[in-house]
């Protein structure tokens, strides 16, 4: 058994969620910071989107237009939270991503209820893309 081939499978598999991790925390930030342009620009051209309420979106163009309307003034007396939950690669350059997300006070209280986005994303040109995502607010029982 080669230990150094998988050492190195490791390091590449490591570097690669950190890579995950990345797009999560800007996904985060431009929240946070109400910068559609940052968020818009995670999104492949030709993603899909569903939001938490079921709205679905097809294309970085819809995705665009609908952001710009939401994104600013929504952290006027809130924030929000991200943190990466779980990575599945599907392939080395396709993974699926768990996230749990939380709106919050500007203390750091939790605001209504969590968030579960599922993100597939695609790894093109060296860079993680969102290419089908599913906010899901999750609802205690």
């Amino acid at each position: 058994m080669d230990t150094t081939a998988i050492d190195e499978e490791d390091k590449t598999r490591e570097a690669e969620i950190e890579s995950i991790r990345q797009v999560v925390a800007t996904i985060e930030h431009s929240q946070q910071n109400e910068l559609p342009e940052e968020f818009i620009g995670l999104f492949r051209a030709d993603a899909i989107w569903t939001t938490g309420h079921g709205k679905r979106l097809t294309g970085r163009d819809a995705i665009a237009a609908f952001t710009c309307q939401v994104l600013p003034g929504a952290m006027k007396d809130s924030t929000v939270t991200y943190e990466l939950v779980d990575v599945l690669f599907i392939r080395p350059d396709v993974a699926a991503v768990k996230a749990h997300a939380q709106y919050r006070t500007p203390e750091g209280e939790p605001v209504g209820n969590a968030g579960s986005p599922l993100y597939v994303m695609a790894k093109e040109d060296g860079r993680w893309l969102l290419v089908a995502c599913q906010n899901t607010e999750v609802l205690e029982s």
